[in-house]
């Protein structure tokens, strides 16, 4: 087995979908000659706490199994906050690096916003209506992480509504702003929505850089 195919990313999608929301992502990092564990989780049922315990354990079980010796992380919005939570409580010898894509690393107004709704309070469950902006929201209450993290924003919106909510420069549901965290080794704001990083290949090319580098690439953050 060679240091390569012992390097393993665990792929964990956002709040509302499905591991197929990240085939792209997979078919790049297998590509690159990572292995990799797309991980399902039920995004709508359980609190983000629960939800770390499942899908951050199932993730590391599945690579340990298969003889990892470094397990990376890529995660797209609610995904991050999972990893965020897992790691606040645990440390793992054998972690890699981390690049989070659109986590709302400081909340989301748009949940500020429809949180007030009877429906969508049904629909989002308790680890959706827990990533709004306010001092009592999991986000906002999980402090400066401690492993190496790159973090991609998005900054086009195709979404002029939810894009009223929310200050700056936004991919349509979380601001540029909101996706920093205190700790991150890394940062970059590329031209993207949020549904449409996970396809994007300036994304792809910056997320292999920072788990191979641990940094984005220079020229791209001057003309991001």
């Amino acid at each position: 087995m060679t240091k390569k195919t012992q390097e393993f990313v665990v792929l964990l999608h956002g709040w509302g979908r499905t591991d197929k929301s990240m085939l792209v992502l997979q078919l790049a990092l297998q590509h690159a000659g990572y292995q990799v564990v797309n991980v399902d989780y039920p995004s709508n049922d359980k609190t983000i706490k629960e939800l770390a315990e499942i899908a951050v354990s199932q993730g590391i079980y599945e690579c340990e199994a298969q003889g990892a010796k470094t397990i990376h992380f890529v995660t797209h919005s609610l995904g991050g906050i999972l990893v965020r939570q897992y790691f606040k409580e645990r440390k793992l010898g054998k972690l890699g690096r981390v690049v989070m894509l659109g986590t709302p690393n400081k909340g989301s107004e748009v949940i500020d916003m429809y949180r007030k709704f009877y429906l969508f309070r049904q629909f989002a469950g308790p680890a959706g209506l827990a990533l709004g902006t306010s001092e009592k929201d999991i986000p906002n209450n999980l402090g400066a992480v401690s492993f190496e993290l790159g973090v991609i924003a998005g900054s086009k919106s195709i979404n002029p509504l939810l894009s009223l909510m929310l200050p700056g420069d936004d991919d349509g549901k979380v601001s540029v702003e909101s996706t920093k965290v205190e700790g991150m080794s890394d940062f970059i704001a590329l031209p993207t929505t949020h549904p449409t990083m996970l396809a994007s290949p300036s994304v792809i090319k910056q997320m292999l850089h920072f788990l191979a580098h641990g940094c984005f690439e220079e020229q791209a953050k001057e003309n991001a």
